[in-house]
């Protein structure tokens, strides 16, 4: 078998994990503390659905993926902020009905389109060079904006209310933390799909949280296992010939798991008066 880093597809995935890992982790720390859990798998779903329509009309997907996505995010916002409902209700409404369009989108086609299902499941391997170039570009401009307001966003993932009556424009800095999910999910169909990217918005950030009380910390743990797990899931998937995402995911909730048991938080918790 040849040595896998010398073959350029296996770069690529590589890198496509690195940015995924490290793109997710750094936005799940501000989706964990504001409460936001549930709006990564409707908007990844949402994004999919764009997808679909897509290959269904013979549109560049990425572009449609990016629609759907800000478009659920937005609505979902604006619901909220106008009383109509609450945030995991709405979600949970665009969840099913994007998920029940991308059905019919799939129904309609007259072919078997194998591409399309790799935004669904994840397809790393078959990253192309463009897609990584453009899911380079979206990641700098999410984390660019993230460090340009990184204060703000865990002032407004602790409080809106109070951020908002001390100045802060907590409104557009929660709609841009929405717009950032939005692409950082965009970003991460190709890697794991849209099926278990939510997962890699919660796992790595939840992980940082049992290890850590610094936010500082806690963005710092998050990105590296992010990127640790996610490049050792696509190791384990070309050694073992298994798919990518799951690897990927299940390597997250493993680790997961041993910070629960081994959390320094419990060991305070449980420790004798």
């Amino acid at each position: 078998m040849p040595d896998p880093l010398t073959l350029s597809f296996f770069q690529r995935a590589l890198l496509a994990a690195a940015l995924t890992g490290g793109l997710c982790s750094v936005i799940g720390v501000f989706v964990v503390l504001r409460g936001l859990a549930f709006i990564g798998a409707g908007t990844a779903h949402a994004a999919f659905a764009g997808v679909t329509l897509a290959y269904l009309v013979g549109l560049p997907p990425m572009s449609l993926a990016i629609a759907f996505g800000l478009a659920t995010v937005w609505i979902t916002g604006l619901l909220e902020e106008r009383g109509r409902m609450k945030l995991d209700v709405s979600i949970g409404i665009f969840y099913t009905a994007t998920m029940a369009l991308a059905i019919l989108f799939i129904g309609l086609m007259k072919s078997y389109n194998a591409e399309m299902y790799g935004y669904l499941f994840g397809s790393i391997l078959s990253v192309t060079g463009e897609e990584l170039l453009f899911m380079s570009l979206l990641a700098v401009l999410v984390v660019g904006l993230v460090m340009l307001f990184s204060k703000e966003f865990f002032f407004i993932a602790f409080d809106q209310e109070m951020a908002e009556a001390s100045g802060v424009p907590a409104r557009r800095l929660f709609f841009l933390l929405l717009t950032l999910v939005a692409l950082t999910i965009v970003v991460s169909l190709k890697t794991v799909g849209a099926i278990l990217v939510f997962a890699l918005l919660l796992l790595p950030a939840s992980t940082a949280y049992q290890l850590t009380s610094s936010l500082r910390g806690m963005v710092g743990y998050s990105v590296t296992l992010g990127i640790l797990v996610s490049c050792v899931g696509v190791l384990l998937s070309f050694r073992f010939d298994i798919p990518t995402g799951p690897a990927i995911v299940l390597l997250a909730t493993g680790l997961f798991f041993l910070a629960v048991a081994f959390s320094p938080k419990r060991a305070r918790r449980v420790a004798p008066a």
